[in-house]
């Protein structure tokens, strides 16, 4: 049975920052729109920032929206645990945004829009990074992550932090994606018994559910595209070195990346054009100044698939009856909008490197975690992975509930960043991933871009057992060979999002938002999110 929307949602005289934004100032007397003509939910970035420009909105009064909506459907009502938390500052600091809006006018796109982050994300404010661990609890970043830096700077507000698989899913290999011991397990909103996949699981459910417009979400393997495939929305995964790795809690450096997460591929632009920049304390943004745009959304072209060459991907094809006959219509409607499909497209042996990806990400969880956490100083709640898979055990009935850290227990066993395993292991990514893989494969076929489905629809939450993937999925490819993916809504299976990824050589973001803005447009795929206690047998 579905849960009672009306009630969720509450009315206007409860809550009416629900059903309604109330309006904006600008230099002249603020022109005062009815409450009722300005709803929050599936309001895009643009159409805030219309409303902000027009007058009809103010930063004060989206930032009281956002909250009561989470405190309406988050924290109570179907009980989502997609936010851990709600920064402080953040009704003086869309206070001042709008007195520097009425003074100087807007600093760009994003100015007074809230924007909620994945709590692996530094701080330097009242609010905690925690990578969802109690073990973390008490520690404060010295600075904010660059990503945090050019989110203030471009005048966003930092809303709040983020549920997330604790630790970005690298504790266990029986994990249950969406948990952590600080937030407890995020709920997918298109089914609540289902996954919302993970890690950034809050920053995919906070967009869905529209308690927010848009969040930042990090990947080292799916962590963006697989939560906003299972929730219905739009993800990119962008080049490793196009987004600021300092500041973020780390598992990888070979594949660690942040990225937008959005309800439509505009957003996703907008925000990826404040993200992106050069940042000298991380070694992969080497001469990234030459390749970020300032402005992504120039690249969206509803008319970029006509002619396009896309590459289908069979092998990620397959896995699940209902996904296979819910991407015929999905291929058909691409070549009704011009592109040009080469079916198949195979990258040879990429079913060799899980075991290789698995070495490098536990050789580098253990020396970038480490050097991490020192970064806090001899005060530390912990000061290393070892530190942590201490206090773990010492905290076994809150940490290790539900599952243990074997992953963590094998990184602590390795050995330095020069062992000859970790330096096979990693050639061996690159060449087959990124070399003989993507970049190939794209030559050979003089491809825009490969797609397959991103993966397959939400499985049902079992904390006891973890997670009950179906298999296929193509998220590792690009992030193996630390390339570009977009996923993007594109049909429903059992009333279940799924999503088609785009994916390309490194540094193709714009054509790849361009390709997934002409697919989005074409078919307008997306469903907003219904709260159901689980799957409509009539779907």
């Amino acid at each position: 049975m579905p849960i009672n929307r009306r009630a969720l949602l509450l009315s206007s005289a409860a809550s009416p920052w629900l059903t309604a934004g109330a309006s904006g100032r600008t230099s002249r007397a603020p022109s005062r729109t009815p409450m009722s003509s300005i709803n929050i939910e599936e309001r895009s970035l643009a159409d805030l920032r219309a409303d902000m420009d027009a007058g009809r909105l103010d930063s004060q009064r989206l930032v009281a929206a956002y909250t009561a909506r989470i405190e309406a459907l988050d924290r109570n009502g179907p009980s989502l645990a997609s936010v851990l938390e709600l920064n402080p500052d953040a009704p003086a600091i869309a206070r001042a945004l709008d007195a520097e809006r009425r003074a100087k006018g807007p600093r760009g796109p994003l100015h007074g829009l809230a924007i909620l982050i994945k709590d692996n994300i530094d701080t330097h404010d009242r609010m905690a990074t925690t990578a969802g661990s109690l073990a973390l609890l008490g520690s404060r970043p010295a600075e904010d992550a660059f990503v945090a830096q050019r989110l203030r700077a471009a005048g966003a507000v930092i809303l709040g932090k983020t549920n997330l698989s604790e630790w970005a899913n690298i504790r266990s290999s029986h994990s249950s994606s969406g948990w952590s011991a600080r937030g407890g397990l995020t709920r997918n909103p298109h089914a609540l018994d289902r996954s919302a996949s993970g890690s950034s699981s809050g920053s995919a459910v906070a967009v869905t559910a529209s308690l927010c417009a848009a969040a930042v979400g990090t990947e080292t393997d799916g962590s963006i595209l697989s939560p906003s495939s299972v929730c219905g929305i739009v993800g990119l995964k962008p080049t490793v070195g196009l987004i600021s790795r300092s500041g973020i809690v780390p598992i990888a450096h070979s594949q660690d990346t942040a990225g937008p997460m959005a309800r439509s591929v505009r957003d996703c632009a907008l925000l990826l054009g404040a993200l992106a920049g050069a940042d000298p304390r991380d070694a992969a943004m080497q001469g990234v100044a030459a390749r970020s745009l300032s402005d992504y959304t120039a690249a969206l072209d509803a008319g970029a698939l006509k002619g396009a060459r896309l590459g289908v991907a069979r092998q990620f094809f397959g896995f699940h009856d209902g996904v296979e006959r819910a991407f015929v219509p999905v291929l058909a409607a691409l070549e009704r909008a011009g592109a040009v499909l080469v079916d198949p497209v195979t990258l040879p042996a990429i079913d060799t490197v899980g075991d290789a990806e698995l070495t490098v990400l536990l050789y580098e969880l253990k020396a970038d975690l480490n050097a991490y956490l020192q970064r806090f100083g001899p005060n530390a709640p912990v000061k290393s992975l070892a530190e942590v898979i201490a206090f773990n055990d010492r905290h076994a009935a809150r940490e290790l509930k539900w599952f243990g850290q074997d992953l963590f227990i094998k990184a602590q066993a390795k050995g330095p960043l020069t062992d000859t395993a970790y330096l096979e292991a990693r050639a061996l990514c690159v060449r087959v991933a990124r070399d003989e893989g993507i970049d190939a494969a794209m030559r050979e076929h003089r491809l825009d871009a490969l797609i397959a489905p991103t993966g397959g629809p939400a499985w049902i939450s079992d904390l006891v057992l973890g997670d009950h993937y179906v298999g296929g999925g193509s998220t590792s490819p690009p992030a193996v060979a630390g390339t570009p993916s977009i996923t993007v809504p594109a049909a429903l299976v059992h009333g279940l999002p799924v999503g088609l990824s785009f994916f390309a050589q490194a540094w193709s973001e714009a054509r790849l938002l361009g390709l997934a803005y002409a697919f989005e447009q074409a078919t307008m795929a997306r469903r907003a999110p219904r709260y159901l206690a689980s799957v409509d047998p009539a779907a």
